[in-house]
């Protein structure tokens, strides 16, 4: 993959995302995509998300992180698409923040 092809995509997700396996949903999407990164929950009942790879790879997550696991309910994700830091070589849960 080249570096032009690559990008950051930095999520917030609301809803029933806490206390719901949505980390690890996220988590268990991101490296079956070969992103790199780090999900979070936050303080005020969101749950943040850096994620980094091939913007076909990232859409994939986004559409992922829409819909969401099976016990949670995604009312909305807010979203910027950034260039890429390279800071990241694994996909990991980071802790409430």
């Amino acid at each position: 993959m080249s570096e032009m092809a690559i990008k950051q995509l930095q999520a917030v997700v609301s809803g029933r995302v806490q206390g719901v396996g949505f980390r690890y949903f996220t988590q268990r999407q991101a490296v079956h995509l070969n992103l790199v990164g780090w999900v979070r929950n936050r303080w005020n009942g969101t749950v943040q998300i850096v994620a980094e790879g091939s913007e076909a790879d990232l859409s994939k997550l986004f559409k992922a992180i829409q819909r969401g696991p099976h016990a949670g309910t995604t009312q909305n994700v807010t979203h910027h698409w950034r260039e890429p830091t390279g800071d990241f070589y694994s996909f990991r849960i980071r802790r409430t923040g």
